[in-house]
C-alpha cells in the first residue's frame, strides 16, 4: 500500500478518532498555538464514556472545556507548565503540575517515565512524499508522539510547512481527521506598559554585541528588545521560541545569521508563537529550522554558539540574586521554561551574555524584594545569575559579593523602596 491510499485509509471524523481513547489512559495533547481544537472539543464531548484519562501538556493557547469542574473523574491534566487557561483549575486541585525543565520536558515521555499511550498532534498536509511538518510546534511535541503506541493526527490545511527536523510520515499516523481553520494568535506586545519596556529593552540592548546569537523568552520584554535592534550588525537566532518581531530584523539585513557558530545561516527553535503574519513567513522558508527541544534546549548545545545572549524574565528576584519565575509564594503560576536551560548554556558560551530583565514594579509592589516570599519557586539560581535589568539600570551580579549583589539590586529598584530595601539588607547583614 503507497502512502496516498495509507493516507486515505486512515481518515476518520474527530468524533471517530477519539472513540480509540480508552479510560486509563495517558494522553499526550500538543500545545501553544498548535492544540487540535476539533480533537479536542470532540475529546470534551466524549469524555462521560472514559474515567481517570490523564492528559499531558505544556502551554496551552485557547479555550480550555477540559478542565472544567464536570470533566473531573474523567480528564485530568497533568502540566509541565502552567498557562492562563488552566490556572485557576491548578490553584483549584483539579489540574497536577509537574515541574520540569523544557530541555527535559520530551525525555520524560521519551525514557518511558511517563508512557504515552495516545498523542493527539495538529500537522501539515503531506508533502509529494507523504511526510506531515509538525507545523509551528516540533519542539516539545515531535519526540512524544514518536514515542506514543498511537497518534492521532489533525491535519490541517493551514498548518504552515516548516523544516527542519520537524517532520512526521503518514504511515506513523493511526488515524487522521482533516481540518481546515485558522490558527489561533498570540501577539506579545504589552501597550499598557510599553514604556517601561522599552527602557528595560535599551538597557538590554546595551549588551548585546554585534554577530550575537539571541535566545528570547515568551513574552513583552523580550519582543521590545528585537525593536531595538536594528543598528547591530550580523545577529542570529537560537531560541526555544520567537515570534512576529524576527521578522522586521531579517528585512532589515540585521538578523543574518552569518556569525553563528552552531548552524550559520539559520534560525533555530522548537516552536513558534505569534500572528498569522509570522505563520505566512515560516511556512516552507529555509532560512528557519525547528528542532526538539531536548535538542534547542540543551545547555551544552546552546553553549555552542558564540556571543550566545539569553534574555528571560522573572516575578521577583532577592537582593542575593534568587531568581523566581515560576510562583507568586506558594501559589504556582508558569513553570520554569526554557529560563535556565539558556541562562546556563549562555553562561557557557564564549562571550555569553545570560540576562533576568523585569519591571521594577508589579501593582506597587517591588519586584526587587530582600528576600523571596515564602515557598517561592528558585528558577535560576545565585549561582547562575549574571545580569539583572530594570527600567533603572543593570545589576551585574557574577562573580559578586552578596554585599555588592545586594547593593547592585537596591540601585536599580523603584526609588520608592530602595530606602526599605536596604534597611531590610542591614538587618539580614547583607550590607
Amino acid at each position: 500500500m503507497d502512502w496516498i491510499q495509507q493516507y486515505q485509509s486512515r481518515i476518520v471524523t474527530a468524533e471517530e478518532a477519539v472513540r480509540n481513547i480508552k479510560s486509563h489512559q495517558r494522553l499526550f495533547l500538543t500545545g501553544n498555538c498548535s492544540v487540535p481544537q476539533k480533537l479536542l472539543a470532540a475529546l470534551v464531548e466524549y469524555a462521560p464514556n472514559l474515567e481517570d484519562v490523564e492528559i499531558c501538556h505544556a502551554l496551552t493557547v485557547g479555550p480550555a472545556d477540559y478542565v472544567k469542574p464536570e470533566m473531573q473523574g474523567h480528564l485530568r491534566v497533568n502540566t509541565m507548565f502552567i498557562s492562563s487557561n488552566i490556572r485557576k483549575a491548578v490553584h483549584e486541585g483539579r489540574v497536577d503540575f509537574t515541574p520540569v525543565l523544557l530541555s527535559e520536558f520530551p525525555l520524560l515521555f521519551k525514557r518511558k517515565i511517563l508512557p504515552v499511550d495516545v498523542a493527539l498532534i495538529h500537522v501539515s498536509p503531506p508533502d509529494e512524499h507523504g511526510f506531515c511538518s509538525f507545523g509551528i510546534e516540533v519542539g516539545l511535541t515531535k519526540s512524544v508522539a514518536e514515542s506514543a503506541a498511537m497518534i492521532i493526527a489533525e491535519v490541517n490545511q493551514q498548518m504552515p510547512r516548516t523544516l527542519g527536523d520537524s517532520f512526521i510520515h503518514v504511515s506513523r499516523l493511526n488515524y487522521m481527521v482533516p481540518t481546515d481553520y485558522e490558527l489561533p494568535e498570540l501577539p506579545m506586545a504589552d501597550e499598557e506598559n510599553a514604556e517601561i519596556y522599552e527602557k528595560i529593552a535599551s538597557y538590554v540592548a546595551e549588551l548585546i554585541p554585534d554577530g550575537a546569537t539571541m535566545q528570547m523568552g515568551i513574552g513583552a520584554i523580550p519582543d521590545a528588545v528585537l525593536r531595538h535592534l536594528f543598528t547591530k550588525k550580523d545577529l542570529g537566532v537560537h531560541t526555544e521560541m520567537f515570534s512576529d518581531g524576527v521578522i522586521d530584523l531579517v528585512e532589515a539585513g540585521v538578523l543574518t545569521n552569518s556569525r553563528k557558530t552552531l548552524h550559520p545561516g539559520k534560525i533555530i527553535a522548537g516552536f513558534i508563537l505569534g500572528t498569522k503574519r509570522l505563520y505566512k513567513w515560516v511556512d516552507d522558508n529555509p532560512l528557519i529550522e525547528l528542532h526538539p527541544t531536548e535538542y534547542v534546549n540543551d545547555p551544552f548545545i546552546i553553549a555552542q554558539n558564540e556571543r550566545m545572549v539569553a534574555i528571560n524574565s522573572a516575578i521577583e528576584v532577592d537582593l542575593t540574586g534568587q531568581v523566581c519565575a515560576d510562583s507568586i509564594g506558594h501559589r504556582l503560576f508558569s513553570g520554569v521554561g526554557g529560563q535556565l536551560d539558556f541562562i546556563y548554556g549562555s553562561s557557557r558560551s564564549k562571550g555569553g551574555v545570560p540576562i533576568i530583565a523585569l519591571p521594577s514594579t508589579a501593582k506597587d509592589f517591588s519586584r526587587i524584594v530582600a528576600t523571596l516570599k515564602p515557598g517561592a519557586g528558585v528558577v535560576t539560581t545565585r549561582n547562575h545569575v549574571h545580569y539583572i535589568i530594570t527600567e533603572y539600570g543593570i545589576a551585574d551580579l557574577y562573580g559578586k559579593t552578596i554585599r555588592q549583589r545586594a547593593q547592585a539590586l537596591i540601585n536599580i529598584a523603584h526609588p520608592k523602596f530602595r530606602e526599605e530595601l536596604t534597611r531590610q539588607a542591614k538587618e539580614l547583614n547583607y550590607i
